[in-house]
């Protein structure tokens, strides 16, 4: 069999789910997106600090709502701000070096519960945070062709530390997360509905045409083609994604010409399939994206808005001046992220992000009165991005054996897993010269726990028979237990609970995570 054949089937063969695992399919999805919420909507204001670069992202979006377009504020606003008085920015822009998506995701709470809410900060970015979970679910279902893989994927994302934490802090990565798993899962339906039309187009007493059908327009693919336009419109790291799936896509059309018995598949899949994903998905995404910018396009006082009126003759000059200064603009944000060499003390080099390395504090205070908060002589409040440690060692393992699957076994969904990973990850080790953070990986984790919930598969498929059996599910009853354990014990400083500095000494497992 294929690989391409294996990209569309969970395992070694073909299986369909049963009537009862498909009526289970969103009864399992709602229990787990309860569990993603409880462990990311109590205390959702807490600190009621702008944390991290919260004191760009929640001021940018306050900003958008009520200009357009992102403005500056005056020096020192975040005391202000966070006591309530809002309203002291200026019309002057600012120079902002992210697309404005993730900023508007986070202008819905500020819309819905006002800006001197430190809930309404974080309100669009915890149900982002859930979605992401909703969606991985429902990919994994696909993917792996079962309800329980598909739970267990979503179940990994819903304990999380990195998560979480992202979920509960205005930052952009989380919802760059939401809107690429959107856009698989979208890919995903768009697979299995084609390769279902092929296949009744190529059933007896027809045969299959020599190169196959032309590919029809896709619905799925197109809403795949916005996801990752609004994707690119939050972090431009997505443009790897689009990438990766727009291959795997036609990889998945090939898989079905060939399964339907298609004599020239692969050629038919370049000439009939390749062309039509691209165009559905690549001018898609950049409609998508240049339509995020609306704001700054309908205003005035952007930044750099009107640098082609002050520069006639200059910059692509084919283009109408609002897009001749937005690509002007983008320019200078180019040169920002390629040239981003400030100190930080929690800058961490990519190789190190799948062990957890070196995560970033986002927040910590020590209370005072340290008696009357915490019971002891001192106290610890903190948010840290770190990930629950054996979710991302397990990944980091369970990534390789997916290689290995890929190359050795043609494992297709293995394939896909270390794609997703490769996607998120790889591209960064472009960029070790500037400052680059740990928690950039959040949109790593759904891959790796895709490549898990695969690995459990095949280790459970491998495990057939006695005392094999017992071995492996007792190791697997272990790890759960303490994948969950793990998040119990970490959940108080991904949450910002203030606990004892004693209690706060007991999560620092290695000198890289203090």
């Amino acid at each position: 069999m294929l690989l391409t054949d294996r990209l569309v089937q969970p395992g070694a063969t073909v299986r369909t789910r049963s009537a009862l695992e498909s009526l289970a399919g969103w009864p399992v999805t709602i229990a787990v997106a309860g569990v993603a919420a409880v462990l990311r909507l109590p205390a959702l204001g807490r600190p009621a600090q702008l944390v991290f670069d919260e004191t760009y992202y929640v001021k940018d979006a306050w900003t958008l709502l009520n200009l357009g377009y992102e403005g500056r504020w005056p020096d020192e606003p975040d005391p202000a701000f966070e006591a309530g008085d809002v309203d002291g920015y200026l019309e002057a822009p600012s120079f902002v070096v992210h697309p404005p998506v993730g900023k508007w995701v986070i202008a819905t709470g500020l819309r819905l519960l006002g800006a001197q809410d430190p809930v309404g900060w974080r309100l669009g970015t915890v149900v982002a945070g859930i979605v992401a979970v909703v969606l991985l679910v429902r990919i994994g279902r696909r993917l792996l062709g079962s309800t329980a893989a598909g739970a267990l994927a979503g179940l990994l994302l819903a304990l999380d530390g990195t998560a979480i934490a992202l979920s509960r802090t205005a930052l952009l990565d989380g919802v760059l997360t939401t809107f690429v798993l959107a856009a698989a899962a979208a890919l995903l339906v768009d697979r299995d509905r084609a390769a279902a039309r092929l296949a009744a187009a190529s059933a007896p007493p027809r045969a299959p045409a020599r190169w196959g059908a032309w590919s029809r327009l896709r619905p799925w693919r197109v809403v795949a083609g916005i996801m990752l336009g609004l994707a690119v419109g939050t972090k431009w790291s997505a443009l790897w994604f689009l990438a990766v799936l727009g291959l795997l896509t036609v990889a998945w059309d090939a898989s079905a010409r060939h399964r339907a018995g298609v004599a020239l598949w692969w050629q038919g899949a370049l000439l009939r399939d390749a062309l039509p994903a691209f165009v559905t998905l690549v001018p898609v995404a950049a409609l998508t994206y240049v339509l995020t910018w609306t704001g700054w396009l309908r205003t005035s006082g952007g930044y750099g808005r009107s640098w082609a009126a002050q520069h006639p003759g200059e910059g692509v000059l084919w283009l109408p001046d609002g897009l001749r200064s937005l690509w002007r603009y983008h320019e200078q944000m180019w040169t920002f992220h390629t040239t981003l060499t400030a100190e930080h003390p929690y800058a961490a080099q990519p190789a190190g992000w799948l062990l957890q390395w070196r995560p970033t504090s986002f927040f910590y205070e020590a209370p005072e009165p340290a008696q009357q908060v915490c019971g002891a002589d001192r106290c610890a409040q903190a948010v840290t991005s770190l990930g629950n440690p054996f979710i991302w060692w397990l990944g980091a393992a369970a990534v390789v054996a997916c290689v290995w699957w890929a190359v050795r076994r043609l494992d297709g969904a293995a394939a896909v897993a270390a794609a997703g990973v490769a996607a998120g990850w790889v591209p960064w080790f472009a960029y070790t010269h500037r400052t680059i953070f740990t928690f950039y990986a959040v949109v790593v984790l759904p891959w790796l726990a895709l490549a898990i919930a695969r690995a459990v598969q095949r280790l459970l498929a491998w495990a057939d028979d006695e005392p094999r059996r017992s071995m492996v599910r007792t190791a697997l009853v272990a790890a759960a237990v303490l994948v969950v354990a793990t998040t119990a014990f970490f959940w108080p400083v991904w949450t910002g609970q203030v606990v004892t500095f004693r209690y706060w000494q007991l999560h620092q497992w290695l000198p890289s995570w203090v």
